[in-house]
């Protein structure tokens, strides 16, 4: 910067407005010292300027690998997610930082925040890490977390009301007349506890309902299509499913399809998220839309809060089924 003030014949002050793109620099100035510096080849060492400012303006996004095993990180959801939260980060000038690797528990997320790694993180998914986030929040870690949205768990989340997501499909197959439902997936995880939980209160309200579990250990669409096709070998006849997603719900339409079975003449069957695909798929599937339009500008907006020192709230969104052949 020196060597640049030199030749430009500018002071070192100024050197650094222009490069900071101050208004306190004329433009006769600007254009000269972006001429020299871009004549030698120079540019600003990013790092060290992070170093000399209170903040980072980076954000790590966090993905849940662990829920997706063996690179099943497939699920269209979960990037249109990322797609709405990268949007939103460049209209903030902020760069985003994908997964860091070895964070795996609350320490190593305050060791790398302290060592200003990013100003703070946005978590797409709880996965099983309820515990963990928690215990994060209490140590004061910017964060905005995509999933379940609980009153006690101290931190920001922003989600769709899984819950109602739950009794809307059990309402759903209710006025269809179906009586034996199976909800498929993994329970462990908060959110989808909540929709399976959703799905049972609603069949209590409804003599001679019965609601099966299956789990899934994976969420990779090959390891649930094969989990659904185990069950139906087995003798499960369920004539109504609610799918923990609407890749599932694919997997278990196909599953259902090769034992000669098709919804919704012999089944009725719910995905949840509403990704693109579905409403294309044969036939296309009813679902539970959750909103990642605004999701990702949202779980943004809640971190800046955080990071600008504010108590940012937790959102539920709008939570509503799309009604389609299944």
């Amino acid at each position: 910067m020196r060597d640049i003030a030199r030749l430009a014949n500018v002071s070192m002050p100024t050197v650094s407005r222009v490069l900071n793109d101050s208004p306190l620099v004329t433009g006769e100035t600007r254009t000269r010292v972006l001429e020299v510096a871009q004549a030698h080849g120079y540019a600003v060492n990013r790092n060290a300027k992070k170093l000399r400012q209170s903040r980072t303006g980076t954000i790590a996004v966090m993905l849940d690998f662990a829920s997706h095993r063996h690179g099943a990180m497939g699920d269209p959801f979960i990037f249109e997610l990322l797609a709405g939260v990268s949007e939103a980060l460049s209209i903030r000038n902020q760069e985003l930082l994908l997964s860091p690797p070895g964070l795996d528990d609350a320490r190593a997320f305050e060791d790398f925040h302290r060592a200003r790694g990013a100003d703070g993180f946005i978590i797409l998914g709880q996965g099983t890490r309820d515990a963990m986030l928690r215990g994060l929040a209490r140590r004061g870690i910017p964060m905005a977390v995509w999933g379940a949205v609980s009153k006690d768990a101290g931190y920001c989340a922003v989600g769709s009301d899984n819950l109602l997501g739950g009794r809307l499909a059990g309402e759903y197959f209710h006025a269809r007349g179906r009586t034996k439902w199976l909800f498929v997936g993994d329970i462990r995880h908060e959110e989808l506890r909540l929709r399976y939980e959703g799905l049972c209160q609603e069949a209590a309200r409804h003599p001679g309902v019965t609601v099966e579990y299956l789990p899934i250990v994976s969420m990779a669409f090959t390891a649930t299509a094969e989990t659904v096709a185990s069950y139906l070998a087995g003798g499960g006849r369920p004539d109504a499913v609610f799918a923990f997603s609407d890749t599932a719900a694919m997997a278990a339409i196909g599953a259902f399809r090769d034992r000669g079975l098709t919804a919704p003449q012999d089944y009725s069957l719910v995905g949840y998220n509403n990704i693109p695909p579905a409403g294309h798929f044969n036939p296309s599937i009813t679902t539970i839309d959750q909103k990642t339009d605004v999701a990702g500008a949202l779980l943004v907006e809640k971190l800046m809060q955080q990071i600008d020192g504010a108590r940012a709230r937790s959102t539920l969104l709008p939570t509503q089924m799309v009604i389609r052949e299944t």
